[in-house]
């Protein structure tokens, strides 16, 4: 199956590779690594697969099952839904290497969003927690009333472009989105608490309906910039799901 960013739905595209990094565009739709629960293509078993010498490299994950999921490479995440950029450590050293920075918050992160209506500012910063919502389906929530240990969360965002979707006419906007912490659904969590949800978020979106031809969150890991462990500082870019490429030909609004 074709999937908007290239590929096949079980099988990433290369942005770049040398001796140290993989760095890989994840098709939407494609898990990380498995949760214990359900057997199915991942990331990390693309991974294997292609470099087998990387089993081990990484730490491993228990699922509440008590699992232990082998994790080759992987420092950081995205979700099932979400699409783009990840990069992937080929040794031991690699890996704390950026873990590091990824702890230290060096890395700048940058994605792109469709949201529902036109936000009044140009470009804005949610500081707000992120806890567990106080209602069921439980999931997670910035916003008054969320439950449990709830943790600090920044997310720098700035509007690309407002305009409407040509078969509805309702207001969408492209939003950058640059997080400068690493919170489980920040950016769709933080997006919904200023009242400007993803587009297609059967989570934080529920009640809306799917626009402009997505069926999925639209979400795109655009872009991820940090140093390589041969003291070179990158920055790579996955490219443009066809949906978001779509959004920067419509007229302004």
């Amino acid at each position: 199956m074709q999937t908007e960013n290239g590929g096949t739905a079980n099988e990433p595209r290369i942005i770049f590779e040398n001796n140290d990094v993989l760095v890989i565009d994840k098709p939407a739709g494609l898990i990380v690594h498995s949760d214990g629960r359900t057997h199915e293509p991942s990331v990390c078993d693309w991974v294997i697969a292609r470099h087998p010498e990387m089993k081990g490299v990484g730490e491993p994950w228990v699922s509440p099952q008590g699992n232990t999921i082998d994790r080759p490479g992987i420092v950081h995440r995205l979700d099932r839904t979400t699409s783009g950029v990840m990069i992937i450590a080929r040794t031991k050293t690699a890996h704390a290497f950026l873990k590091a920075q990824f702890q230290a918050r060096t890395v700048i992160k940058k994605y792109l969003a469709i949201v529902y209506g036109h936000p009044k500012e140009d470009t804005g910063v949610i500081e707000a927690e992120i806890g567990r919502s106080a209602t069921r389906p439980r999931r997670w929530s910035a916003q008054f009333g969320a439950k449990g240990n709830k943790r600090a969360a920044v997310t720098h965002w700035k509007v690309l472009k407002r305009f409407e979707d040509p078969e509805t006419a309702a207001p969408l906007a492209l939003v950058e989105a640059q997080p400068k912490t690493g919170r489980t659904h920040q950016i769709r969590v933080h997006l919904k608490a200023i009242r400007h949800p993803i587009v297609c978020d059967a989570l934080y979106a529920e009640k809306k309906p799917c626009l402009f031809g997505f069926t999925r969150p639209a979400l795109h890991a655009w872009s991820l910039a940090l140093e390589l462990p041969d003291g070179t500082r990158a920055e790579f870019e996955a490219p443009l799901p066809a949906s978001f490429a779509k959004a920067l030909t419509q007229p302004p609004f």
